[in-house]
């Protein structure tokens, strides 16, 4: 499997103190850089940018997937299948409200999966998940 380049991406925030200690404190993200308007962390390796952008009244969007209601947009990392383990179990403890909780998906079968799905506090879907297989992560 070839080495993956870090990415970068920036998210519009409409509460920046309250999503600065969130991803902070509840994920974790080391702090980077930051501005009166925005702030850089660290979200496993990848650059996420939160930008302060007044809320909009748009409603969450889902589209259904394994008879899962996932919201789109959203973005997030595939982690190493243990770090998912112990990351989802972190987030159950400190009592992250889940749109869809921590599950497997094909448990047993080529391209077995965990994913999870929570909004962070400017209502931005989120969702890590893991390969059993690495190997799987672009397989057809």
């Amino acid at each position: 499997m070839q080495n993956i380049t870090p990415f970068h991406v920036a998210i519009p925030v409409h509460n920046l103190d309250e999503c600065r200690t969130f991803y902070r404190e509840v994920l974790e993200c080391e702090e980077g850089r930051s501005a009166d308007h925005w702030v850089d962390f660290n979200l496993f390796g990848h650059q996420l940018v939160i930008h302060y952008k007044p809320k909009s009244e748009e409603e969450l969007h889902t589209n259904p997937v394994d008879g899962k209601n996932v919201p789109v947009p959203h973005y997030g990392v595939v982690l190493p299948w243990d770090t998912f383990q112990t990351f989802s179990k972190k987030l159950e403890v400190k009592g992250i409200e889940f749109v869809i909780e921590p599950y497997i998906r094909f448990k047993g079968e080529v391209g077995e999966q965990a994913t999870m799905f929570f909004l962070d506090p400017a209502g931005n879907a989120l969702e890590f998940k893991a390969f059993k297989d690495m190997g799987q992560l672009f397989a057809k």
